[in-house]
């Protein structure tokens, strides 16, 4: 039976006096869709076997916005900013954790704009950190000698310029990454971003994630490894379309690392 992590909310903490030392700020995907929930069960299990105090909003939670901001409805992101700001700085957070690129995005550059002040951070950021301390240490386990290929999130490379990190996590698995040759600085879009997510696609003679999907297997990986809950649904589908589910799995770096360490 699968041992039960208890995930504070702030309410709690403030209940008792207490501020989290961080606040792990879920998201919509990983707060309701079924595969992106694996994701956010695997980094708690992460920040629990870490030691780390940490706590999330909860209910309190509401969607940062950028799907309304990437979509043109600049008043309705603002209000959604506003209601989010306003609950974090009446808990006083002052470092935020998510393991969505487009979270990150928009709390680390759009929020202190409208008085939101936070020090925000990518997941693959807090691994390398956690590995890097030695507080998480990683064996191979599962993934050892395996072929990963890793396809960069748009909102965390090119708009924040994290390559090294979610790479390094990784290679801690003792795994051979292969680079798509669209990664970095050129990668390429798995057609989910700027709202494209939640609208059906334009006319054209190709969808984007099947563009991408099919030059991460031509390396034949074992995995294809993500960072973001709409990159691991696009290319999970990708996957699907092509019939390699059994054989190529596409997983989250978070999930890596929880499996690895058999968390």
């Amino acid at each position: 039976m699968e041992e039960k992590i208890k995930v504070p909310t702030c309410a709690e903490l403030a209940a008792n006096g207490e501020t989290p030392e961080i606040l792990f700020w879920v998201g919509c995907a990983g707060s309701f869709d079924d595969r992106a929930k694996k994701v956010t069960k695997a980094f708690a299990k992460i920040l629990h076997h870490t030691g780390t105090k940490f706590a999330i909003l909860g209910t309190e939670e509401s969607c940062t916005g950028d799907p309304a901001k990437r979509a043109g409805n600049e008043f309705l992101f603002q209000m959604m900013a506003f209601q989010n700001i306003q609950i974090l700085n009446g808990y006083g957070i002052k470092k935020i954790v998510t393991a969505c690129p487009h979270c990150f995005n928009t709390l680390k550059n759009e929020y202190p704009g409208l008085g939101g002040e936070y020090e925000v951070m990518h997941h693959s950021q807090f691994l390398q950190q956690m590995l890097d301390s030695g507080k998480l240490k990683v064996q191979g386990g599962a993934f050892k000698g395996k072929k990963i290929t890793y396809h960069d999130p748009c909102y965390l490379g090119r708009a924040n310029d994290v390559y090294e990190a979610p790479r390094e996590v990784i290679e801690k698995l003792d795994v051979a990454i292969a680079e798509m040759h669209r990664s970095r600085a050129k990668g390429f879009c798995c057609g989910a971003g700027g709202a494209q997510m939640f609208k059906e696609a334009e006319k054209g003679n190709k969808e984007v994630n099947i563009e991408r999907a099919e030059e991460a297997l031509g390396l034949n990986p074992d995995v294809i490894a993500v960072a973001c809950p709409f990159c691991n649904t696009m290319m999970t589908d990708g996957v699907k379309l092509k019939e390699k589910q059994d054989s190529v799995k596409v997983l989250d770096i978070a999930e890596m690392i929880a499996q690895a360490n058999d968390l």
